[in-house]
């Protein structure tokens, strides 16, 4: 490219959009990283990196920076995920034939601590100004009145609003390339190897695809994902949708954060039980000597491969109870204080090529669960359990792992992914039955009772 990358960011109104990030969710291409009503949604295109194999994350990060060092970065606001920005999503395997990706986009709204801004990309040689970047926004919201959020700010955390996704009667699951029993044999197939003491854990996912007659409107998706799952990140990249409560990287500064969860336990277990429900979550997932096993190995995983990075670094002692609509689920945060290496201070994709895939979505020892992964799930995860996220030119990031999600692969049909932590108490009932309460954020987002 010859012409000179350029960005202007300016302020935003937030007083105009009340909603917060969810009430641009009107495209069902928009580029979405959103929680709490806060984060980045992208519209456009303005360039893509692609890559495959074991380097796609140094390969992403040589082209990030190439792409940025000498771009011309007017930003008044100065606050991560200002200037420069590009969503990502990157596979979960190194032998995945699916193409890792980088997109920045043309225009980027934020949210950040109760402030709103507006960046405008361009390799245009024009001048950028504040009225230009709000036409170019009001052109990419500018959208049939049909696909549109009715108007207003979303429902309150914690209220029903299922009925805002048309209820598909007449969607179809099938299932993906293993059998219910195939994959229950998988299970018990792993187990049977981590007795044998080659490895302590493995992560086993399986995939249903969800046929929508009516099409899949991937904006009303994200939407619904966003005001449901506030404590999860909601992401949109190029067809991959969902809302991770799973934070692989968070990078501001020279301050590293991730959260890390393993344990799972179906909240409608804890129908007919007396007590209060997070009562009974303490008692069955805290007090399950193989959910905190299981949790342990997580925590292990991802600390010992981020202390070279780091010059500090301080993680719970104890977990917490995390609550979902769907689910519970045992987790610790993490917190790291990055080192000066050589100079420099490690950028988000470095960090993310050091610990990605973690025991929480891969196994310990990697090696071995990888390979193991690979015979058993008769699955190209593509961009499941991957990276998911953005990063911006002064090295600040957000970066999840693409969990609860699903692939739109064609106008009418969605691929979606669950997996299930198996350790040596595994049950392969128990483990299928997981799975579904995993899948349902997606299923209820796309109007599919279960």
């Amino acid at each position: 490219m010859t012409s000179t990358f350029r960005t202007l960011t300016v302020p935003l109104d937030g007083k105009s959009s009340p909603g917060g990030l969810p009430s641009f969710l009107v495209r069902d291409d928009v580029l979405c990283w959103t929680r709490r009503e806060a984060g980045l949604v992208g519209f456009g295109e303005l360039a893509r990196f692609t890559a495959a194999g074991p380097e796609r994350f140094l390969e992403a990060d040589i082209w990030w920076r190439h792409l940025v060092i000498e771009a011309d970065i007017t930003d008044s606001v100065g606050v991560p995920g200002t200037g420069p920005v590009a969503f990502g999503s990157f596979a979960f395997s190194k032998v995945s034939a699916h193409r890792s990706r980088l997109i920045v986009p043309e225009i980027v709204v934020g949210v950040r601590d109760g402030r709103a801004w507006l960046t405008q990309l361009t390799f245009d040689d024009g001048d950028l100004t504040e009225a230009g970047a709000l036409a170019a926004l009001e052109r990419w919201l500018d959208v049939p009145a049909g696909d549109a959020p009715e108007a207003g700010a979303p429902a309150e955390a914690g209220a029903d609003v299922g009925h805002s996704v048309p209820q598909a009667s007449a969607a179809t699951l099938q299932t993906g390339s293993l059998s219910e029993a195939d994959w229950m044999d998988a299970v018990e197939s792993g187990v049977a190897e981590i007795r044998t003491g080659k490895l302590q854990k493995l992560v086993l996912a399986r995939d249903i695809v969800a046929t929508v007659p009516d099409g899949v409107n991937a904006a009303a998706v994200l939407r619904e994902l966003a005001v449901r799952y506030r404590e999860c990140w909601t992401y949109g990249v190029d067809g991959l949708v969902g809302a991770t409560p799973e934070m692989l990287i968070q990078v501001e500064g020279r301050t590293a954060q991730a959260r890390v969860l393993a344990g799972t336990l179906d909240r409608r277990d804890a129908a007919g039980e007396s007590g209060l429900p997070m009562d009974y979550a303490e008692r069955v997932l805290a007090g399950s000597e193989k959910q905190r096993h299981e949790h342990e190995i997580a925590i292990q995983s991802l600390t010992t491969q981020l202390a070279p990075f780091s010059e500090a670094m301080n993680a719970h002692s104890e977990p917490f109870i995390l609550e979902l609509p769907n689910v519970w689920h045992l987790a610790s945060d993490v917190k790291a204080e990055l080192a000066d290496i050589e100079g420099h201070v490690p950028t988000c994709l470095a960090l993310i090529n050091a610990l990605h895939p973690t025991a929480a979505v891969c196994g310990t020892p990697t090696l071995v669960a990888g390979a193991l992964i690979r015979k058993l799930e008769h699955l190209d995860r593509g961009p499941y359990a991957g990276p998911v996220g953005w990063l911006d030119a002064a090295g600040n990031g957000e970066w999840g792992i693409a969990l609860r999600g699903a692939v739109i692969e064609s106008p009418d049909t969605v691929r979606l992914y669950a997996g299930c932590g198996i350790v040596e108490g595994s049950h392969p009932e128990a483990e299928l039955a997981e799975t579904w309460a995993k899948f349902r954020p997606m299923l209820e987002s796309l109007g599919i009772k279960s």
